[in-house]
């Protein structure tokens, strides 16, 4: 049997926020990761272009063998992951997996507030889809779910505003308008990975009584848990600790803004799709 590295896949760096806790939870696993920063950001794209680019990356993923991608952007997981388990995978290889992040939030979320009131934030390609929206009502019909997109905050993180004093007012506006919606929420799901980069900024502006909640810990719980259940696919991926890095853009522009995200330095490689 071969042995091949686990799949993380984002249109930018963001993804490296999700690879960092899975890398954290499971250490002893081979990653490959790819960043399409060439063609970021997918949040504004359409369906059509944003499932084009993902399955396009996500071939490339098997072409190097692996058997099991992790889909670590919320755009992608919304518009294109339905639609390549359902309907690609079966044609390109029907033993490899293609998981997202917004199911393993939503299956967990209800157990994150207390009052049932939940607020999402996201890029307006995710809140659009109103993919957890649909997610959470499968698991709980019970809890009232509202939505703001950020559309600015991703460049405030790409362009290393994220800590400066003009991202306040972005920051404030947002989670302002989040809360006039439901004033009972009392958990706020950070459902894009650029945002926990904002986590300091976020916790200025939200009451004490709200938690605020980044999706890593959770994706590499979900991850592991999911190779516990399936150790077929457990035993088909390589485990000597190695982290390999692509990006479609420019290299030490991604190296520079990644280690930021990764928390260490990253040397990534130059890919042509």
């Amino acid at each position: 049997m071969q042995h091949q590295p686990i799949g993380i896949f984002d249109s930018g760096y963001g993804g490296l926020t999700i690879m960092k806790e899975i890398v954290n939870q499971l250490p002893g696993y081979d990653y490959v990761y790819l960043g399409d920063n060439a063609r970021a950001p997918y949040g504004t794209r359409s369906y059509e272009t944003v499932y084009a680019y993902t399955l396009q990356c996500v071939k490339w993923f098997f072409e190097q063998g692996c058997p099991l991608v992790i889909l670590a952007c919320n755009t992608a997981s919304a518009k294109a992951l339905r639609t390549i388990q359902q309907h690609d995978l079966a044609g390109i290889d029907p033993d490899k997996r293609v998981l997202g992040v917004i199911r393993p939030t939503s299956e967990i979320i209800g157990q994150l507030t207390q009052s049932g009131h939940v607020g999402i934030m996201g890029t307006t390609g995710t809140i659009q889809s109103n993919s957890y929206l649909i997610e959470i009502e499968k698991f709980y019909q019970n809890i009232k779910v509202s939505q703001e997109a950020c559309p600015i905050w991703v460049p405030l993180v790409e362009y290393n505003e994220y800590t400066s004093p003009g991202a306040d007012y972005f920051v404030k506006k947002h989670i302002d308008q989040l809360l006039e919606k439901d004033a009972e929420i009392d958990a706020i799901l950070l459902a894009c990975t650029h945002y926990p980069l904002l986590m300091d900024k976020i916790m200025q502006f939200v009451p004490k009584s709200v938690s605020v909640i980044s999706q890593g810990h959770i994706v590499a719980e979900s991850l592991r848990n999911y190779l516990q259940r399936h150790p077929e696919m457990a035993e088909r991926c390589s485990k000597k600790g190695k982290r390999s890095f692509y990006t479609t853009g420019e290299v030490s522009d991604f190296n520079n803004h990644a280690s930021v995200f990764f928390g260490s330095a990253v040397e990534a490689e130059r890919l042509v799709l």
